[in-house]
């Protein structure tokens, strides 16, 4: 899979994803498990695997990592494999930057995350307005939960987590384009103090910058 296109797909599958981990407590504090994990959430810090598997049933993207969240609105996903990308939101700003091609992006994030999953990290809908949710049954020794959007959207069509005892462990997301994405996290740690220089993100002199800069 080429640099340019693992970007697109890496995008594409964050936008759909990180409004899980800046504000999912509401909608789901009525079951228990996922409730007590969530209520009072502020910040996690995990080591992730991410696997993309298209509508054909081809694996198109295997990467590493670790994230850094912290509400409201700032997270950084900093993949390691295949190629050393960063993505990064500092609460007004979302940057993507890739090292070898010494190139970033950047959007404000009212512009990069206006479909329905993205606009939560913003607030602008409680999330009891655009997802419905259920128990689901599963395998692996974990609990599942899923998730279904109230409203079509091509970042996300269908959604399931679990957990493996009482932590947080897999988050999967289906796209409108078929596009399978699961994302298993290890090493998960939940409230702790996070530094602010990681929402903060430091580009060598000479990067190409596409986008406004506010």
């Amino acid at each position: 899979m080429g640099r340019l296109s693992f970007i697109r797909v890496s995008g594409r599958c964050l936008r759909a994803v990180l409004w899980l981990l800046v504000g999912l407590a509401p909608v789901l504090a009525r079951a228990d498990l996922v409730g007590d994990y969530f209520s009072g959430l502020e910040s996690i810090q995990a080591d992730f695997a991410q696997t993309v598997v298209d509508s054909n049933g081809d694996t198109v993207q295997n990467s590493e990592g670790r994230v850094w969240m912290q509400r409201p609105g700032r997270f950084r996903w900093d993949y390691r494999t295949p190629y050393h990308q960063l993505i990064v939101a500092d609460g007004t700003r979302l940057w993507t930057y890739d090292e070898d091609l010494e190139q970033a992006t950047v959007k404000t994030l009212d512009s990069a995350l206006s479909s329905t999953p993205a606009m939560l990290l913003s607030g602008y809908r409680p999330l009891a307005q655009v997802m419905d949710w259920e128990p689901d049954s599963g395998d692996e020794g974990y609990t599942w939960f899923r998730l279904h959007p109230k409203e079509r959207d091509a970042a996300v069509e269908k959604v399931r987590i679990a957990f493996k005892g009482q932590e947080l462990a897999i988050i999967e997301v289906v796209d409108g384009f078929g596009n399978h994405t699961r994302i298993r996290f290890t090493n998960m740690q939940r409230n702790k103090k996070l530094d602010s220089d990681l929402f903060k993100l430091k580009l060598p002199e000479g990067t190409d910058i596409i986008g406004a800069t506010p």
